[in-house]
């Protein structure tokens, strides 16, 4: 059974592995809503309840395109936690007015782009919503304010960031007051800045659990040909071979492991990798493994 716990001591409560949603417009079978519902269905069935989206994924279309899919279905609303990141403004045509890529994380932004995002997902309350990028025009305290409007409104029932450094993410706290309910950011064997920087540190001390981006760094891991991702894939394989699981579970696992207690976030239009995915939470490491796999993606051992 997948397991569940809370982000925060105030919720929401999720479950241990999100359904990432930025490539859902890049599905080779389409995204038409009954392919969307597929995943969808694929997902619950193996426990996975948590959907991350962002309004910029897909040049701004994938919120409407899972939209389209629960219009079809409403009582599936009730069975997920919906989670949407705002903030970045990118050139394209869905930014008409976007002359350059840019961030906006003021409370006026919030309250548009929360209204956007509850029409484009097609209901009437984000379960999380998340300051996508630090916007470095923007203090703190207009940021907060914005965050605690749209939860007074209802509209929004928790609140956190994306890839905040330590020190933003305290900086917008003391303004909230409160730490964000989460800090969503890249952590795999080929990015480990989150485990050595603080962040992860930080939300052990505030009782918060960070939400872990592209766990296979990018494809990297199953794919590169650098010289760190042959080597950690080899002992992926390796040790996988050891479970009776897949290199890919191994390092959903590895991540998973780290004491701030990720959740990991999946992003992959295959139902069998959502299934198999969502497997790997029942998936425990030794000691010594994790630490093999630290070793082959640094190329060096532990000091």
């Amino acid at each position: 059974m997948m397991p569940r716990f809370p982000l925060c001591p105030q919720g929401p409560e999720v479950s241990a592995i999100a359904y990432g949603l930025w490539r859902l417009a890049q599905d080779p079978e389409g995204s038409a809503p009954a392919r969307v519902r597929a995943k969808i269905d694929a997902c619950l069935e193996a426990g996975i309840t948590t959907f991350d989206h962002a309004d910029i994924y897909g040049g701004y279309t994938c919120e409407g395109l899972f939209g389209r899919a629960l219009a079809e279905a409403p009582g599936l609303r009730d069975r997920m936690e919906i989670v949407t990141k705002c903030g970045i403004n990118a050139v394209g045509p869905n930014r008409p007015g976007a002359r350059v890529n840019h961030y906006d994380a003021s409370a006026a932004a919030i309250a548009r782009c929360v209204e956007r995002s509850l029409r484009e997902l097609r209901t009437d309350r984000i379960d999380l919503l998340l300051i996508h990028r630090p916007d470095w025009l923007t203090s703190a305290e207009d940021t907060a304010r914005g965050l605690t409007a749209v939860v007074a409104a209802g509209k929004v029932r928790a609140v956190g960031v994306s890839n905040y450094s330590v020190h933003q993410s305290a900086l917008l706290a003391r303004f909230l007051g409160r730490a964000p309910a989460t800090n969503q950011v890249e952590v795999s064997l080929l990015q480990m800045g989150a485990i050595t920087d603080g962040t992860l540190d930080q939300c052990q001390a505030a009782g918060s659990r960070p939400m872990a981006w592209s766990p296979l760094a990018g494809g990297r891991l199953l794919s590169g040909e650098d010289p760190a991702a042959v080597r950690t894939r080899a002992e992926l394989a390796r040790i996988g071979a050891e479970y009776g699981v897949s290199a890919e579970q191994v390092a959903l696992a590895w991540v998973a492991a780290l004491p701030s207690g990720p959740q990991v976030v999946i992003g992959t239009n295959q139902l069998a990798r959502i299934r198999a995915a969502a497997a790997s939470a029942g998936l425990r490491l030794e000691r010594q493994h994790w630490y093999e796999l630290w070793t082959a993606a640094q190329g060096r051992s532990v000091p």
